[in-house]
């Protein structure tokens, strides 16, 4: 069965940082993709950053030059580093196990989701 267990979400200032992380289990990790998404009040649900299966990273263009998308295979864990953040980047931030890209329809486990607050 996979496990995704998100942590790391905050309030934090406008141009600060926060690092959120994903504990995944029950799957061999590298043989699936892994990605961050979010989802603003009222909007849809959106790819941020995802780790692919043949080791390949995808980014949105709203985020790309300032998050940072790894993963530690020794420990099953994927990081999302968030750099100058803004107002608009919050959100709940959703860890998901897939096949690949920036496609929601290609992952098909999720995690429960971690709020991120951009506010002075």
């Amino acid at each position: 069965e996979v496990q995704i267990v998100e942590s790391g979400g905050g309030l934090v200032q406008p141009g600060g940082s926060l690092r959120l992380s994903c504990a995944v289990s029950g799957f061999n990790f590298g043989e699936r993709a892994i990605a961050w998404f979010r989802q603003a009040p009222w909007e849809e649900r959106e790819g941020v950053a995802s780790v692919n299966r043949d080791g390949s990273i995808n980014y949105s263009s709203s985020v790309e030059g300032r998050f940072t998308i790894s993963s530690d295979h020794a420990k099953n864990i994927v990081y999302l580093q968030m750099n100058s953040l803004k107002p608009e980047d919050t959100a709940i931030y959703y860890c998901a196990v897939g096949w690949g890209h920036l496609h929601r329809g290609e992952y098909d486990h999720w995690g429960q989701g971690t709020q991120v607050t951009v506010s002075s």
